[in-house]
Parts: structure tokens; sequence; C-alpha cells
């Protein structure tokens, strides 16, 4: 079976890691318990919303960019075919255009 409590444990501590914080840091910051965050990393406890916007912003990442991390592991998990999350130069170029216009 395949827990999401899982898969978000592992995506904050592989961002807190990538971005060299300690797991006291990040709690301390965040305003959460040490004990609680170790326990949510491990995938033992379950995130409040709240909690996961502490987090993320502790880590100075985007709760999407989280989420859409957990996703991919899911679809992997699930054994789906996943996609590249990138939007075409052609539609970034005509955005810009269109920004500088206004």
């Amino acid at each position: 079976m395949i827990l999401v409590r899982q898969e978000i444990g592992e995506v904050l501590r592989d961002f807190r890691q990538q971005k060299g914080r300690t797991l006291r840091q990040v709690a301390s910051r965040a305003s959460v318990a040490l004990g609680y965050l170790s326990e949510v990393e491990r995938g033992q406890k379950e995130a409040s919303s709240e909690i996961l916007a502490s987090v993320a912003e502790a880590l100075d990442v985007p709760i999407s960019t989280i989420m859409r991390e957990v996703g991919d592991r899911l679809s992997v998990l699930e054994g789906l075919q996943t996609f590249p999350d990138v939007v075409p130069d052609e539609l970034v170029a005509a955005v810009d255009a269109e920004l500088s216009l206004r």
C-alpha cells in the first residue's frame, strides 16, 4: 500500500538535506516541535496543511513544488508514466511579448 505521508516525509527530508539544514534548524524556523517534524519526515505522522506550509516556508520552497514532487513520486510508485513539467519556449516567448506590451 502506498502511503502519502511517507512520500511527503521523504520529500521534506530531501529538500531539507538539499538546503543543508538540520532538522533542528527547520523545526525551529517553522515553529514545529523537533520530534514531531522528525516523525513527519519518517512518515509516522500526518502533517496538516498548516504544518506543511510552515515547513515549506522554513525551507524556502513553495508548497506547490513540494506537492508536485510528492505527486511525481506517487505516479512512479503507481507505475504511471510521468511527463516533464516544462513550458515550451514558444509559449514563454509569447507570454513575455504580451506582458511587455502592457
